[in-house]
């Protein structure tokens, strides 16, 4: 019983950094491995060599729940990250928490703040001159954002390929224009919720941003018919556009666009009047399914 006992072997007997964190850590998620830092102090050392070698930290889903203090401990040693998911982290996260997180690590290509809404331009910043590999930008419903923060944004992150600026209401046709200009290889872009763009701005992103997928207009009431038929031609490659509650744009310009199959948020003209009818009379009439 002894010798049975002797031979044992326990889960932190085996090689950290060869075989617990490539192999097992690497599929837990974060919520797990906070709690694993409770139960021993060699499970927290663990959790530490854990998260100073990890490469996607995505504390949205449990970030209410952790500490403010706790943030930049867990991080600490940490230099080789690239994904960084912090959205919705409003309730806690500030400059002070998240400055020292970006200031060490350079390889960042994706960061996602939305919802992080008592940051400062000092974040956005910060993540310019230290990311300039940055590919991947989530800023939705950061009102902090303004234009001085996004054209440095531009200035340093030419390789950027997705932004999301939804409610970023400060930002006006300016700051946009110098942001298409500066990265032609944004593939997809929010602009939605802001009565600022117009189509001064919309124009801009179809004649640089040649390699353009997703574009979200949602609520920008200032975008026009004309701006719609210049991204028909400037964008063969787009696939999504969402024009809901851009009362200034009507199907002689989105009609171009269905013609190529690109997902459109805002039926056609018939289309909905065929489904007004079923509502108010009571039954389906046949649609083509080629209006």
């Amino acid at each position: 019983m002894e010798e049975e006992e002797g031979c044992r072997c326990h889960l932190l007997d085996l090689p950290w950094e060869d075989v617990l964190v490539p192999h097992i850590f690497c599929y837990l998620p974060l919520r797990q491995i906070v709690r694993l830092q409770r139960v021993s102090k060699q499970f927290q050392a663990l959790v530490q060599v854990h998260l100073a070698n990890c490469r996607t930290f995505d504390l949205s889903q449990v970030g209410p729940s952790i500490p403010k203090e706790v943030f930049y401990t867990m991080l600490r040693d940490n230099k080789v990250l690239q994904n960084l998911a912090l959205q919705n982290c409003s309730g806690w996260l500030t400059d002070k928490e998240l400055l020292p997180v970006i200031g060490q690590n350079q390889h960042l290509l994706r960061v996602d703040l939305s919802g992080c809404a008592r940051l400062s331009r000092h974040s956005l910043v910060a993540v310019s001159l230290t990311c300039s590999h940055l590919q991947h930008l989530g800023l939705a419903h950061c009102e902090w954002v303004d234009s001085l923060s996004l054209r440095s944004l531009a200035d340093h992150c030419g390789g950027l390929q997705s932004i999301d600026l939804t409610a970023c209401r400060q930002l006006k046709d300016e700051a946009i224009c110098y942001l298409a200009k500066k990265c032609p290889k944004i593939r997809s872009l929010s602009v939605a919720v802001n009565a600022n763009i117009s189509d001064i701005s919309v124009q801009e992103v179809a004649k640089n941003c040649r390699e353009l997928v997703q574009l979200d207009l949602t609520g920008c009431l200032r975008v026009r018919n004309d701006s719609i038929r210049m991204v028909a031609e400037y964008c063969p490659k787009l696939q999504s556009l969402k024009v809901n509650h851009c009362h200034n744009v009507t199907e002689s310009s989105l009609g171009l666009l269905r013609n190529r199959n690109v997902q459109i948020d805002v039926e056609p003209p018939l289309q909905r009047a065929l489904v007004l009818l079923q509502d108010v009379i009571g039954f389906a009439p046949f649609v083509n399914p080629q209006i």
